[in-house]
């Protein structure tokens, strides 16, 4: 039986997706600041994608590229399709799963190549494999090798995305086990 709310957004989806953009922001200007070859921004991605499926999963790293391509690094505007990627398929692949073990591995690679593509892509086309990143110094240096540029920014993109990728998925899944029954149920809109 429906209720006479279904399909409507609630009020906890959408604090969700506040936290997460909150949390890709904060996770990004620590990688910034550190100069760490990974991004630690899509962890808020990865969290909504798991929690609300893969629509909801594609709306915090869109926000928080937006936001932070307006104020701190512009960059992060570029990639956010990157971002809703990622999200789109955390949702696919994490919605409503447990993950444990060695199956965080596995997922991470699902989670991380399509974005990797895209990012790629974005990267050699527009910015000749220099971004605000830490990774721009591997990129910079692997490009005097045989992989040259492209196979430079794919090369170190792919392995950057998947460390990330793990470290998220390995946050949120340590993260899911806390929410209360509830809180998850309210989240799905079936309250």
């Amino acid at each position: 039986m429906k209720t006479k709310h279904a399909g409507r957004i609630n009020t906890y989806q959408i604090c969700l997706v506040a936290m997460a953009v909150v949390i890709n922001i904060v996770g990004g200007q620590i990688a910034l600041m550190l100069r760490l070859p990974i991004y630690l921004d899509s962890i808020g991605t990865i969290l909504t994608g798991a929690v609300l499926g893969p629509w909801f999963g594609m709306l915090p790293n869109l926000l928080s590229g937006i936001f932070m391509g307006i104020t701190t690094d512009i960059y992060s505007l570029y990639f956010a399709p990157v971002g809703m990627i990622t999200g789109l398929v955390s949702g696919v692949l994490l919605h409503g799963r447990s993950v444990k073990g060695m199956k965080i591995f596995l997922l991470g690679l699902g989670v991380t190549v399509p974005g990797t593509i895209v990012s790629a892509l974005i990267n050699a086309a527009l910015f000749g494999g220099v971004t605000s990143s830490g990774s721009t110094i591997l990129v910079q240096f692997l490009a005097r090798t045989p992989l040259g540029l492209t196979g430079s920014i794919f090369t170190v993109q792919f392995l950057t995305d998947y460390a990330d990728r793990c470290v998220s998925i390995l946050a949120v899944s340590a993260f899911l086990p806390l929410m209360s029954g509830e809180l998850k149920r309210r989240m799905s809109g079936r309250d």
